[in-house]
């Protein structure tokens, strides 16, 4: 499977550039006038030497120096048009993958291995298209005329051809050894980079308990040791780089001077002329200049390669989507058949032959010992993982049947670990989406009975809250959570802990938003530890080292979990949870 998304996503990258054919066509017509007009200089220096001088002609010159002032015009244009050009395949590059990239950003977190989160595919764009919209394709256009160059020094005279074509093979075997040496420090600056910029990025996540546990210094030394190997790296990428680049320079700049040399001997020899001199040294290095650009660029053009190819393999780890038809609305039942749960990058199920039937208007409660396998069924449910054998149906549909965004239209979810995005208090309630009216989205909040907290904020719901809005409280968090888990009336709804911070009037209101889920109709499934989030409730499965334990009305599962403590690491804690909860 992985092959045929990593050629889908090959395709896509290659589809981006074949719509801009025509315009690297242009930019390959435009290079081609560019070099054309590179030979200006050279000739105009030629005639000068070889007809103006010996003649002494005043109007010859003008009219050289008027030909060669509208070359260098045309010359100027086109060379801007072909960057400009560059800048907009680089725009069209970004407007193709960039909604991709966000959704893999975003898909990473769900629904691949642990390894692939540490992609960049972001960063990786952004180098891509900085690349492009350099000077590094330039060369790579122009290096093709090298040749040209090459071949017209031979047309000035056969000695000045061989000079220019060792000093070409010379800075050709520079560029190999710069692409062979700098590889590996730029890898590996690039995976020091993406480590310390995690690592900055959790300490900024854990600011509190880093600084009152006392853990700073100790994560700081540890940042600082990552942080060092990365200037290491890229110190070591840019002395190399920048030391061919030297080299290269000194090379042409000795190439030149030689030129010159071998030009004079055919002078004094009587085998050219003086203007051959300067038009031969012009010439040469011009003929040399795209590939002593190259090698300059070569740390970005490498940087822009690996970017690529991780961006195709970060790509290739998300699913292609698949246009679905839409189904009717669910309305009537939730099977789960026999399924096991196998989280990503590993090779153990942590849930295994669950089986259990809910009609529209059943509230079930999930409980179990820590590790049972809860959330991992509450993942499965809500489609973050895909069961690795057995089925999840709605109405006899599985969710994958369904169009993604019509199937998050019926099922509600509050994570067991809560955040709000950025954006206003309506915004998170309604999921942003767009088309959101206000009598749904304070529908809603009357359903998790939040309204009246949310409009005693200072802005009510356009209250800007999430990591940079106003700070609310883990049981004012949770409760927002529950109005979003309920917008839209979904028919089913997924609660993981959902009242793991709440008081005694949120979990008034938690009771009062399941029974009101149950009456109009759909399935409430609640995730708990704390007994008093089962009130609702009234059938009950047990969980326990991810199997199913016993499925069933509440009073009747819970008499089983009391009568069966033995031999369970967790019986305690389930059985305080089932006599509170019976009680």
């Amino acid at each position: 499977m992985r092959d045929s998304s990593s050629n889908g996503n090959f395709s896509q990258f290659k589809g981006v550039f074949a719509g801009c054919a025509s315009a690297f066509v242009g930019i390959g017509l435009m290079s081609a006038v560019v070099n054309v007009l590179y030979l200006t200089g050279s000739l105009f220096m030629m005639e000068v030497y070889d007809r103006v001088l010996p003649s002494r002609s005043l109007p010859t010159l003008v009219a050289l120096l008027g030909i060669v002032v509208v070359l260098y015009a045309f010359q100027g244009l086109f060379d801007a048009l072909r960057g400009r050009l560059l800048v907009r395949i680089a725009d069209r590059l970004d407007q193709a993958l960039s909604p991709r990239i966000y959704d893999a950003i975003v898909g990473l977190q769900l629904q691949v291995p642990i390894s692939a989160r540490y992609a960049q595919p972001l960063r990786d764009l952004d180098t891509i298209r900085a690349f492009l919209s350099g000077s590094g394709p330039t060369a790579l256009f122009d290096l093709p005329w090298l040749p040209f160059y090459i071949a017209i020094c031979f047309a000035f005279h056969f000695w000045l051809g061989v000079t220019a074509l060792a000093g070409a093979i010379i800075l050709a075997c520079i560029t190999l050894l710069t692409e062979l040496v700098s590889q590996r420090p730029v890898e590996e600056a690039a995976r020091h980079s993406s480590k310390r910029n995690r690592m900055a990025e959790s300490g900024r996540r854990n600011a509190d308990v880093i600084s009152v546990m006392g853990m700073g210094p100790h994560l700081r030394r540890r940042w600082q040791e990552e942080n060092r190997a990365f200037t290491r790296e890229q110190r070591q990428a840019s002395d190399i780089s920048s030391g061919f680049g030297v080299l290269s320079k000194v090379l042409r700049m000795m190439l030149q001077s030689g030129i010159l040399a071998v030009g004079a001997w055919l002078v004094i020899n009587e085998q050219a002329t003086p203007g051959i001199i300067i038009a031969g040294s012009i010439l040469s290095a011009r003929a040399l200049a795209p590939v002593d650009l190259a090698i300059a660029n070569w740390k970005g053009f490498i940087g822009a390669r690996q970017s690529r190819r991780r961006l195709q393999k970060t790509l290739a780890l998300l699913p292609d989507a698949i246009d679905r038809m839409n189904l009717p609305a669910p309305s009537s039942t939730l099977s789960v058949d026999r399924v096991s749960a196998l989280p990503p990058e590993t090779t153990e199920a942590v849930l295994q032959d669950v089986t259990f039937t809910l009609e529209a208007g059943t509230g079930l409660g999930v409980i179990g010992a820590s590790g049972s396998g809860k959330s991992s069924l509450a993942r499965l449910l809500v489609g973050i993982w895909r069961p690795a054998r057995g089925a999840i149906r709605l109405d006899g549909a599985t969710p994958d049947q369904w169009p993604a965004a019509a199937l998050a239209r019926h099922i509600g979810y509050m994570p067991q670990s809560i955040e709000l995005i950025d954006g206003t208090v309506a915004e998170n309630i309604a999921s942003f989406d767009p088309d959101a009216g206000p009598d749904d989205i304070i529908a809603a909040a009357r359903a998790a009975r939040v309204h009246d907290l949310i409009v005693s904020l200072p802005e009510g719901y356009s209250t800007e809250v999430g990591e940079n809005g106003r700070p609310l409280s883990a049981g004012q968090k949770q409760r927002i959570a529950l109005a979003r888990a309920l917008y839209g009336n979904p028919f089913v709804v997924i609660l993981d802990e959902p009242n793991s911070n709440l008081d005694s009037e949120g979990e008034e209101a938690l009771t009062s938003a399941i029974l009101s889920v149950r009456e109009r109709g759909g399935i409430v499934i609640v995730i708990a530890h704390r007994p008093s989030a089962l009130l609702a409730v009234d059938k009950v499965l047990m969980l326990a080292a991810g199997r199913q334990q016993a499925f069933g009305p509440k009073d009747e599962v819970l008499s089983k979990v009391l009568r069966q403590t033995t031999g369970n690491p967790g019986a305690l804690k389930v059985v305080q949870s089932a006599e509170a909860a019976k009680a």
